[in-house]
């Protein structure tokens, strides 16, 4: 791997304008490494040790690039090189580069592609933006059922450099359909004489070009594959979509979910990438729904004025108990979130969830109870800061932090239910809309817990 110590080498051969001696240290690490390195330099320095790479190994640099410095490179540098870049790339890589591409810059680094290249990026690009054929790319091996396993090894030889994989060869008709599939293991250890039908299995997997890419996640991780074929609507195969691809899919959606939770809108970009503006334009909108929410808290509160007046002891617990609420809600929306989004939970799951939350709201509410009510206990053994119906101040913060408590746990579990039920995305019950939700009705039930202990009696 390369070390942080090579980062002060590579500018001195920069500044030397060394091309040679750059070039020879540089062909000898491995692409991630140097994509690495890209990282901490500044664009035209990017643009010339990718001139001191020899080809292959410079579009596998540039292929470990995010997309956003990768559109700047391609920018930066003149159009001959930019397409022997693209020319080099794999085709999935390169389509994604090209769809983040201006429109006027992809069509014109398209047409400096080779035809047969050319083709096969414009054909990747026809399929829609979230579909399974943008993933894609047509580099693999296929042969036929009839073939000799000696054939297959031939034909390998033979076309098996430019494949993205070769754990699995595809089997096809003379339509081009996919029947089966054959693992490189059993090529590998069976007799040359045996023919590919006799080991093949025709019970195989397999992605539509139209499907989305979510689905490709799912099928990925539901049958542990490295690479799944891609066919069209009569069976023909296409292409292939290799775990590479999958990850960063996944990546970004988690990302994007992740950063819905946290009560934002999802970022389009790197957080560093992103202009301040749409930074500020993108967190602004939840904090100004939060924001309103929170102002029915004091609503509430002036409605619970005269009680607060009568007996202000009660106002200290206040915080405590609607952020137990809160906390105890974000806790069980951020587990039925993933759940939702593991496929460990349908919709048609919300009863079990909900009996589950109300057993174990309640259980946490009794815990949280306790522990009031044998702190207001033991406080109030060396203070008088509760006076002396401290008994009932300590039944009303136990008692309300069991409703309050059962209540946040409800209202985070079945808000992500309600909100897939009516199509938006579960990771819209944040974390802060939960806990802004328990907070106005938390302190609606508190007081009226106080009430009805302590009308009559205090109050």
């Amino acid at each position: 791997m390369l070390d942080k110590l090579a980062l002060p080498e590579i500018r001195e051969l920069l500044g030397a304008d060394d091309t040679a001696t750059l070039g020879d240290v540089l062909n000898r690490w491995l692409p991630a490494d140097l994509a690495g390195v890209l990282d901490g330099l500044g664009e035209l320095d990017k643009a010339r040790i990718l001139r001191a790479l020899s080809g292959p190994l410079a579009a596998q640099v540039f292929e470990y690039l995010t997309l956003d410095v990768q559109e700047r490179l391609i920018e930066t540098l003149p159009d001959e090189e930019s397409a022997g870049l693209l020319e080099s790339m794999s085709p999935d890589d390169r389509t994604a580069l090209l769809e983040e591409l201006p429109p006027a810059s992809a069509e014109r680094l398209l047409a400096r592609l080779s035809p047969s290249e050319r083709a096969v990026a414009e054909a990747l690009l026809t399929y829609s933006p979230d579909s399974v054929g943008r993933l894609m790319t047509p580099d693999y091996v296929a042969v036929q059922r009839d073939w000799t396993i000696k054939h297959v090894l031939d034909h390998v030889r033979s076309h098996g450099r430019d494949s993205e994989t070769l754990n699995v060869i595809y089997v096809i008709d003379d339509a081009h359909r996919l029947v089966a599939e054959l693992r490189i293991r059993y090529v590998l250890l069976a007799p040359l004489h045996q023919h590919v039908r006799d080991i093949a299995t025709s019970n195989f997997i397999a992605l539509k070009a139209t499907d989305d890419k979510k689905t490709a996640v799912e099928v990925f991780r539901k049958y542990d594959r490295t690479a799944l074929p891609v066919t069209d609507a009569r069976g023909a195969l296409l292409g292939i979509v290799t775990i590479d691809d999958v990850i960063d899919i996944a990546e970004e959606r988690a990302t994007r979910e992740i950063q819905k939770f946290g009560g934002l809108e999802a970022l389009d970009e790197p957080y560093v990438s992103t202009p301040l503006l749409a930074m500020v334009r993108k967190r602004a909108s939840w904090l100004v729904i939060l924001f309103l929410g929170e102002m029915l808290t004091a609503s509430a509160m002036g409605y619970f004025e005269g009680e607060i007046t009568r007996f202000p002891v009660l106002a200290l617990f206040l915080p405590l108990i609607i952020s137990s609420g809160g906390n105890s809600g974000s806790q069980a929306a951020t587990l039925i979130i993933r759940a939702l989004a593991l496929g460990e939970l349908s919709l048609r799951d919300y009863a079990m969830v909900f009996r589950r939350e109300i057993v174990s709201g309640l259980l946490l509410g009794l815990l949280l109870g306790t522990i009031g009510i044998l702190r207001i206990t033991l406080w109030s053994q060396f203070s008088t800061i509760y006076t002396v119906h401290w008994p009932l101040v300590a039944l009303t913060v136990g008692v309300a932090l069991v409703g309050v408590v059962m209540w946040g746990s409800l209202c985070g579990a079945l808000l992500p239910f309600l909100l897939k039920r009516l199509g938006f995305d579960p990771a819209t019950s944040s974390a802060p809309f939960v806990a802004t939700l328990v907070d106005v009705t938390g302190i609606i039930i508190y007081f009226s817990v106080a009430y009805s202990i302590l009308h009559g009696r205090i109050l």
